[in-house]
């Protein structure tokens, strides 16, 4: 393979080993292991750097408006792509649980494509957003600007789910 190769799949194992590691985080400090749980999220802060480094050297990281089309792009591919034919495939093996975590992540990626469409508009006025709190759901991941609902519309989970992004 070549380094630019690597660099990818270097970038995508550090990526998933973070997400791995805070989920093993959240079970660790559920299980009663609060100092299991903290190793688990320093490990995965530290593949966040390894990550975020072979994505620099990638030179994934452009002006703030490609990088707004970039995430369109990847989250439009996913919601007219991706998940429709994963969702098609847990149906036919009815596996329910996969095919509500492909249409929750499929129903939130158009939400987030809607999302970064209102930024790009923003940007191209030469503004930033209006500044108002971010929440997510917790469950479903489904992100809303300024106010949580009172019920999620993805998932229907109570807006006791949706956690402030700092």
């Amino acid at each position: 393979m070549s380094t630019k190769e690597n660099l990818a799949a270097a970038f995508a194992g550090e990526s998933q080993a973070n997400r791995k590691y805070l989920a093993f985080a959240k079970k660790a400090e559920q299980d009663g292991y609060p100092q299991i749980a903290k190793l688990f999220r320093a490990s995965a802060e530290a593949e966040t750097v390894h990550a975020l480094a072979h994505f620099k050297v990638m030179g994934g990281v452009k002006t703030t408006a490609e990088n707004l089309q970039a995430a369109m792009d990847g989250e439009g591919y996913e919601f007219t792509n991706m998940y429709p034919g994963f969702i098609a495939e847990a149906k036919k093996e009815k596996n329910t649980a996969a095919e509500k975590s492909f249409q929750n992540a499929m129903d939130v990626e158009k939400i987030h494509f809607k999302l970064y469409e209102e930024a790009t508009k923003s940007l191209k006025s030469g503004k930033d957003l209006p500044a108002k709190a971010i929440y997510v759901c917790d469950i479903c991941g489904n992100t809303s600007i300024g106010n949580v609902p009172d019920t999620c519309p993805v998932c229907k989970a109570s807006k006791e789910h949706f956690q402030e992004v700092k």
